[in-house]
């Protein structure tokens, strides 16, 4: 999908300014930017007087895939892991550099509907895209640098957890895991909405950003977003604040859509809720009961890592990157 195909207007052809140009051109700016694309750096107003800041890279052929995803879906899910990490802060997305690698025969139409997909999801998230960089490479790499504001709410780190506190997740579990399955299978989900969804939710995931923010004002003891799976994710919790998370399994029942592609894959569904990442749900941890919307599905207590009905998770956990 990255080949010149018929279309001339490639990246090489069109030049690295003239592309900038391009992508840029008529795009507003969120009210926290100063300066915005087009100068050596950009300038972003920072209220709090803190910034919250995370990176994240995708690979083709390792993170997306382009003959499953559009390049406006790659756009997309690229926007959104990284602004649910800002969220899980407790804090609200404010701008994001955007660096792309590509080849030189890249059409100009794919950088320009993966454009669309990151400033479509900048704009859900509450920022903009405010600079980043292009350069050359063998294959399409998209960098991530986003930034967000805390508002004067103190930051909902990883090592806040406390014996007695409740585990509560908001957001979806495990249906990212099933479209990449169902992909993966080759399945035709074009006639089936209910599997076809699933098969969006893997594409484009739709993080609950005010949730993180809203978790911060109700006193939210420690906070991460589920991008590698919830037991990987709670197990980086658990460890940071020397507790043990104990999950209950009957609180984590998977759909009715994904107990069908289960059984068509001959998979658990349950354990994509357990291991699934990339919904870029959020749980959170809390002395009090959680905020409306927020699904509580285990507790804190004395010990280490991560048990399920009482019983250590023997398998992996979710997404390693080696």
């Amino acid at each position: 999908m990255c080949a010149a195909q018929d279309d001339d207007r490639t990246v090489g052809r069109t030049g690295e300014f003239a592309v900038i140009d391009r992508i840029t051109a008529g795009r507003g700016q969120a009210p926290t930017t100063i300066v915005g694309p087009g100068d050596d750096a950009a300038l972003i107003t920072s209220p709090d007087g803190r910034v919250v800041a995370t990176t994240d890279m995708l690979v083709e052929g390792r993170h997306f895939r382009l003959d499953w995803s559009t390049p406006r879906d790659i756009g997309h899910k690229a926007i959104a892991q990284n602004g649910a990490d800002i969220a899980s802060m407790g804090a609200v997305c404010t701008a994001f550099l955007v660096a792309l690698g590509c080849p030189a025969g890249t059409p100009m139409s794919v950088i320009e509907e993966l454009n669309e997909g990151l400033w479509r999801e900048a704009t859900r998230a509450g920022g903009s895209i405010v600079g980043g960089d292009l350069v050359a490479s063998e294959q399409l790499v998209i960098s991530i640098t986003a930034l967000g504001d805390l508002q004067g709410r103190e930051p909902v780190l990883r090592s806040g957890a406390r014996d007695g506190d409740v585990v509560a997740v908001a957001g979806e579990l495990g249906r990212s895991a099933a479209g990449l399955a169902l992909l993966d299978a080759g399945v035709d989900c074009g006639a089936d909405d209910a599997l076809a969804a699933l098969v969006r939710a893997h594409r484009t995931p739709l993080p609950p950003y005010g949730r993180g923010p809203e978790a911060a004002d109700a006193g939210a003891s420690a906070l991460t977003d589920i991008s590698d799976g919830l037991i990987a994710d709670l197990g980086h919790l658990a460890r940071a604040s020397g507790v043990r998370i104990a999950l209950d399994r009957a609180a984590l029942t998977p759909s009715d859509p994904m107990v069908r592609a289960a059984s068509l894959l001959g998979a658990d569904a349950g354990d994509w809720v357990l291991t699934g990442g990339e919904d870029h749900a959020l749980v959170g941890c809390f002395r009090t009961p959680p905020p409306s919307g927020w699904t509580v599905v285990g507790a804190v207590r004395p010990g280490s890592g991560v048990v399920v009905d009482g019983v250590g998770w023997d398998r992996p956990g979710g997404w390693e990157s080696y």
